[in-house]
């Protein structure tokens, strides 16, 4: 989708109500699709929480403003989005969130999470860009989907979600693999960019523990407006809403 519309900054980033984000050095820029995440996921009484992926940083300061009190980890493979969320966490309200450089296939954590968030690269033995640092951020070579359903397993618990936003095939895709390893959909809200597109996204939240998925659409635009559901949605963090 679109890059979000917030308000930009002079060094090509943008403002948020809390906290700005700088992106001059990531390959993939913030976008509608992690604040629709970041806004959507419902933390709960999440105490410890992973972003998967994180590279300007923007769904851990996300997840830090909404859960002030939890304890924010980040993680990303490409030396500089590190660099970038690290730079954007210290000018935060949230100093503390620790980013880590590492592969999401090797990464182990002595603490089991309570939420895993991610807004993972989804193009798959698609035509690739020049940029190196493009193609980690925007194929699935770096983070395949299984990978990150085995880190969901690995450095959670039994009550550990999983939040994730994808295009609706690919959405797809991971919920059959997420049911292989005995997750389950606990909410599904099927993102429309306006009243008369077709379904383009879905913002996904697993668990272990099987029930009844709760299912929402939401549409982002009315006529040449955000429609009042997605400011409603995203209201804590647009500067205009």
């Amino acid at each position: 989708m679109a890059h979000a519309q917030t308000q930009r900054s002079k060094v090509a980033g943008f403002q948020f109500k809390q906290f700005s984000i700088a992106q001059c050095s990531t390959a993939m820029k913030v976008s509608t699709d992690g604040i629709m995440l970041g806004a959507w996921a419902e933390l709960g009484s999440a105490q410890q929480i992973l972003d998967v992926g994180t590279g300007t940083g923007l769904l851990a300061l996300m997840c830090k403003q909404r859960a002030p009190h939890s304890d924010v980890r980040a993680l990303d493979i490409e030396p500089d989005a590190c660099a970038q969320a690290r730079s954007n966490v210290a000018a935060s309200p949230w100093p503390e969130i620790e980013i880590t450089q590492g592969d999401a296939q090797h990464f182990d954590s002595e603490s089991k999470f309570d939420l895993l968030i991610s807004n993972p690269p989804y193009f798959d033995n698609a035509l690739k860009a020049q940029d190196d640092k493009r193609n980690l951020a925007r194929h699935t070579d770096s983070l395949p989907f299984s990978a990150l359903i085995d880190l969901w397993q690995r450095v959670g618990h039994v009550n550990t979600e999983l939040a994730v936003i994808l295009p609706r095939e690919q959405g797809q895709e991971l919920v059959k693999l997420a049911e292989q390893a005995g997750g389950h959909l606990r909410r599904l809200c099927e993102v429309k960019s306006t009243e008369r597109k077709e379904v383009s996204r879905w913002l996904m939240q697993f668990s272990w523990q099987a029930g009844v998925c709760e299912k929402q659409l939401l549409v982002i635009h009315a006529g040449d407006y955000y429609s009042e559901d997605y400011r409603h949605l995203c209201r804590e963090f647009y500067l205009r809403f």
